[in-house]
């Protein structure tokens, strides 16, 4: 069993995600740039964990990076993100987790808007969007 709140074991997730999701947000991979459903969204509301419905970040924050994922200038609270080394790929990267199941998001970088100055590039199939007026 996993050390995260409402984390449950591989298998578990594996049987409940379809398969693209289990592979972005189990075994850290990437939906291909400008091919994820929130890239474009516009609408105010809340981004949650697609995983374990963790709000993440809000509408608010979000902006149009130009790199083909949503990406948003702050989480809703960062207790809600863990931040790890990721030195895969030849790159050295900081990899963002959903901090209730440990579900893999993306990767933040220190490029992005005033305030923060920070990118938090996320996989579109790790979120789920809950609009404003529901």
């Amino acid at each position: 069993m996993s050390s995260f709140p409402k984390g449950k074991a591989l298998t578990e997730w594996q049987a409940e995600l379809p398969a693209d999701v289990f592979s972005v947000c189990f075994q850290g991979g990437t939906e291909p740039p400008f091919s994820g459903a929130y890239n474009d969204e516009k609408a105010s509301g809340i981004f949650r964990c697609r995983c374990c419905q963790s709000p993440l970040f809000d509408s608010e924050h979000k902006f149009d990076s130009g790199s083909g994922w949503p990406s948003f200038f702050a989480p809703l609270d960062s207790v809600q993100i863990l931040e790890k080394p990721d030195a895969s790929h030849g790159m050295s990267r900081i990899e963002i987790l959903c901090s209730q199941c440990g579900s893999h998001l993306g990767h933040v970088f220190k490029d992005g808007p005033p305030p923060t100055g920070l990118r938090y590039c996320v996989n579109s199939l790790s979120l789920e969007f809950v609009p404003e007026n529901i």
